[in-house]
This record gives C-alpha cells, structure tokens and sequence, in this order.
C-alpha cells in the first residue's frame, strides 16, 4: 500500500538530505497542485523553474516514481518528487485526524470535489457560468481555442473551415527549435485541436474533416523537423489525426481518383511517414479505380529510379525519395499477388547482401525453396566478406534441411571468427551439438576465445604503452552460461573482469561456495564506492548487506563488524556512503545483540 511505501524516510532516502529539504520547502510554498489519488498512484502539479508533472505509484511493492523535469527524465527522485509525497503525507494526515472524546480516528468517506464543483454550477445563472467561462478561457489557452472554434462553427461550413484551418496553424506555427520540455506544451495545443477535429466525424462534416485532417498532418510534419518529441507526445496525437482522416474518407467517400493523387502526394513528400502504406490501409476507400490511379502515379515515378548494384565498399548514402518509392513499389506488388514483379522491384537494389535475403525470403515465403536458396548463394558470393548475419543464418537453415552438415558449421564459425562473444558461441554450439560434434568443436572454440584475449592484452594503446592485463571477461561469461562455477571462478583471478559478471559470479556461488562469494563482493565493492555517486553507493551497501547475511551464516558476524569497521575508515570522507554504512553497522549490532 502506498501507505506504506511513502513515509518521511521513505523519501528522504531515495531523495537524500539536501534535495528533501528543497522538496519540504516546494511543498511549503505550495508549489503543488492538483492533487490526485487514483487506488495506488498519486499524481500532481509542481511549480518550478517550469510546471512539472509527477506521479508516485506502488510498483509491486515498491516505490517507482516519474517526473518530467530534467533530473526526472534522468531517474532521479528529485525535489519534485518529495513535495508531491510530503503534500499526500499532510493530506493523509488531515484525513485521519482524530476527533471526538474517544480521540478515535475518523474514517467518514471522502467528499469528492466534482460532485460538489457540478452541485454549486448546477445552482448558477447562465450569465455568471459564462463570465466564469471567459475568464478561465482567458488563462487557459486550449480552452480558448475550443471554445473560439465551437463558436465560430456556428457561422456555417464556410466560416468553420477556415477557423480549423486558422487553429490549425496557431498550434503548428513553429519558429524557432522546441526543445523536449517545450514539446509537450506543443503536443497539448495540438490535442485540443484534433479532438475539436473530432467532433466532425459525422456525414455532413466528414468531407470537411478530410480536408481539414490533411492540412493538419502536413503542417505537424513540416513543424516536427523543428520539435524535440523525444517523448512522442506530438507523434501520438498525429497519429490520432491520422486516423480521424482514414475514418473521415470511409465516411464520406470522396472521390477515388482524387483521393489517391492526395495520397500519393502526402506519402511520397511528408518527411515522417504518416501516409506510410496508404494504398494497403485505404484500399477499401480507393477501390479498383483509385488503387489504379495510385499505382500509374508509381509507377511513373518509379521509372525514373534506376537500379544500384553497388560492390562492396562503394557504400551509398540514404535516400529518402527512392526508399518510398521503393516502399511503395513493393506495397502494391504484394497486394496483386505477383511474386515475380515483386522480386523485380527489390533486384533495383543489390547493394547490400541483404537485399539478396530479402529476394530469398520472397521466394522461400512463396514455397520455391530452390530459388530462395539460388539468391541466398549469390549474396554469399557478391559479399564474401561484408555479410549480414541474417543471410547466412538462412543459408545454415537451407543447408542443414539438405544435410550439407559441414557447409552449414563452416558459415556459423565464420560468424564466431568474425564477432568473437557469447551469442554467437551459443549459435555454434546449437549447431554443432545438433551435429554430434559439439565436444571437439567446443575445444576449438575456447582455443579462439584463449587467443582474442592473448591480442586483446597484446594490441598497443597509442596512449597508454604499458602492458594490458588481459580481459576474461568472455570466457567468464560463457562458463556462467555453461554452469561451471569452476571455471568462471578460475578464470576471473586470471586477470580483470567485469564488475557485472563478478557480481553474478557471487550471486552463483552464495549459496555452495559462501566464502568464495564474499571474497568476490570484497574485490567489487570498493571500485563502485569509488564512483562517488548515490546510486553507486547504493549499489555498493547492497551487497555489503549480502556480504552481512553470507558472513553471519557462517559464523563470521565479527569478522564482518572488523570489514564494516575498515570501510568506514577507507571512505570516511564520502559523507552519503558513510551514511548509509552507518545504518548497516546499527543493524548489525542490533542483530548480533539478539
């Protein structure tokens, strides 16, 4: 329960002194607002350098939080944060006051404030609910333009077009660069407008909505070149505009052929996609005439695409035009059925040894298992040392269904060679085990991955001439994964490793191998208290806490006081860790008392 997840020092631990003190005084000068609780989330406003929009909720037990303040978008729980928690806390407080001689806490229901807000509205005259009406709208900007459009809607079509079309440009009107945080004010403005847009999905408004629906999304995509929507809070609204516009046609079945001229415009010309696929979604709207119109416009742009059979190393750069053209071209072979003039538009470009499985595949898909292999064959040849794992991932398949066994392990060492980690030594092993030859094979394997490590520690750094320890982190890894503890505990005191890997060593060896695992939580916790951050130090207490629980178990709660004792000396003067290995030491002695 949320209850019991935010409390005081609840939020001055995540939080830390300093940054609970500046939320206290946030929540003191009553930069929060709009508080609400919905079963276990909390959300409000804060009043900042900006407005910010925070939400704590319980997460499984645990207390997640989100900000959208630059530090929220960081994960840290910043000062926001604990105003919103410190403003539910002094809320919870007020509702369970005591009262009466019993002193007993009250537990009447909650009032809810709409309920009341519609009772006192209800009791009004129409003239003061119209000046309350102005002037909220005179402060609150979507307001204003939802109210200015249904106003002006009721001057007939012709004045309501040209008020959407006028909306439409306020909200998208971009003149300098919006950054992330000004995006979701844009995003909000926008919102407004499309669900005002929504209100003519009906039969007599729908054509207007078309026109409309187009106009909007050509102006958000010209203006999103300009907008940070890291967030996607504008994407998703244009989204919806989209798909107001798809409904709009099936509603009012404007005419097909000029209907798929538009179409063709928007999805060849819009920068973010937005028509993307149009001919297979409106289909329905377009009909044989429309679909017809759609692909003479296709394929007369498609003549003027000339075909790239590049060698490898000439490398071409994008090419937005002739990707959607390309796309296009594609879309409606696929809708006609014609697997021959499908793979005719792909041979258009053979400068990828991708593209030779993307011909592959088309074949494969259609059941002409020969001609698929024919094409994954020529990929192989014209790119025999640029190749995209995809494409012999196929041909191993290809070549183990016709049991050419040896052809098929040849390309997945090719592929071990070449990125010499953990996934694809997996792959290998698959496959030679499905060949019975997995035993010498793996010997092999590990004799490579013996002489990455020996290059790695022997290549010179230009800058730091001295001689490498060498890295095992590899070959941990891949005994991690095979279970042999042995050897991933061998092979870590061979020379460095990742701190990860010595971490979920330990984790492997707590529960038959409990010194072994505290020798490995030794070794790693000083490095990460060295990074001098709270989320280090809080990373680094965790497993000092492990490291509590193993030694205690086997008998060396007071070697374990002595090694709380020595960190505190090491790292006396980083203030937050010492803090937090203070709680660790009470909570020791108080065990050890028991």
């Amino acid at each position: 329960m949320l209850a019991d997840l935010i409390t005081r020092k609840s939020l001055h631990d995540l939080a830390g002194t300093s940054t609970f003190q500046r939320g206290e005084e946030y929540f003191a000068n009553e930069a929060v607002s709009r508080v609400r609780v919905v079963e276990e989330k909390v959300s409000a406003r804060v009043e900042g350098s900006d407005t910010y929009q925070v939400e704590l909720w319980n997460d499984d037990g645990d207390l997640d939080y989100e900000c959208s303040c630059p530090q929220g978008d960081e994960g840290n729980f910043w000062k926001h944060c604990v105003a919103v928690g410190v403003a539910w806390l002094a809320g919870k407080k007020i509702e369970g006051k005591s009262g009466g001689a019993s002193g007993k806490k009250k537990t009447a229901k909650k009032r809810d404030p709409w309920v009341d807000i519609r009772t006192y509205l209800s009791s009004q005259r129409p003239e003061l609910l119209i000046d309350l009406l102005m002037d909220v709208a005179q402060r609150d900007d979507r307001l204003y333009q939802s109210l200015l459009l249904k106003a002006e809607r009721t001057g007939g079509a012709g004045n309501a077009t040209m008020a959407f079309r006028r909306a439409i440009e306020s909200v998208t009107d971009v003149d300098e660069y919006v950054d992330w945080r000004a995006a979701a004010t844009f995003a909000a403005n926008l919102d407004q407008v499309a669900e005002s847009l929504a209100e003519l999905l009906k039969p007599g408004t729908a054509a207007m909505l078309v026109e409309l629906a187009e106009y909007a999304i050509e102006r958000v995509e010209h203006a999103l070149e300009n907008i940070d929507d890291s967030g996607g809070n504008v994407s998703e609204t244009l989204q919806r505009v989209a798909e107001l516009h798809f409904k709009a046609c099936k509603l009012a079945r404007p005419d097909p052929k000029e209907l798929a001229e538009r179409l063709f415009r928007c999805e060849t010309s819009f920068p973010f996609d937005s028509f993307h696929e149009s001919a297979r979604i409106y289909r329905g709207v377009l009909g044989d005439a429309g679909l017809q119109r759609f692909r003479e416009l296709a394929e007369a742009e498609w003549r003027k695409i000339k075909p790239i059979a590049s060698q490898p190393g000439d490398g071409k750069s994008y090419d937005g035009s002739r990707w959607r053209i390309t796309h296009i071209m594609e879309t409606l072979a696929e809708l006609s059925g014609d697997i021959e003039q499908l793979v005719a538009i792909k041979q258009h470009d053979l400068s990828s040894s991708y593209s030779y499985l993307a011909i592959a595949e088309v074949f494969d898909k259609a059941g002409k298992k020969d001609k698929a292999l024919e094409w994954a064959e020529r990929g192989l040849k014209a790119f025999p040392t640029r190749m995209d794992d995809r494409l012999r991932d196929f041909l191993i398949a290809a070549y183990l269904k016709r049991k050419r066994n040896d052809e098929a392990l040849n390309l997945t060492w090719l592929q071990f060679e070449e990125r010499t980690g953990l996934e694809h030594y997996k792959k290998l092993q698959r496959i030679a085990q499905r060949l019975g030859l997995w035993t010498e094979q793996r010997e092999r394997a590990l004799a490579l991955v013996a002489k990455v490590i020996a290059r790695g520690a022997a290549t010179i750094d230009p800058w730091n001439r001295q001689e490498r320890t060498p890295d095992h982190s590899l070959r941990v890894e891949i005994a991690l994964w095979e279970k042999d503890l042995d050897a991933a505990w061998q092979t870590a005191h061979e020379g460095f490793c990742h701190r990860d890997l010595l971490i979920a060593l330990a984790g492997k060896l707590e529960a038959t191998r409990p010194a072994d695992a505290i020798s490995i939580y030794r070794r790693v916790v000083p490095p990460i208290v060295g990074q001098a951050h709270n989320t280090a130090y809080a990373d680094a207490i965790k497993l000092i806490r492990k490291m509590g629980n193993l030694m205690t178990n086997i008998d060396q709660s007071r070697e374990f006081g002595d090694y709380l004792a020595a960190l505190h000396a090491q790292f006396k003067p980083k203030r937050n860790f010492i803090k937090l290995l203070d709680e660790v030491a009470r909570a020791h002695v108080a065990g050890s008392k028991r």
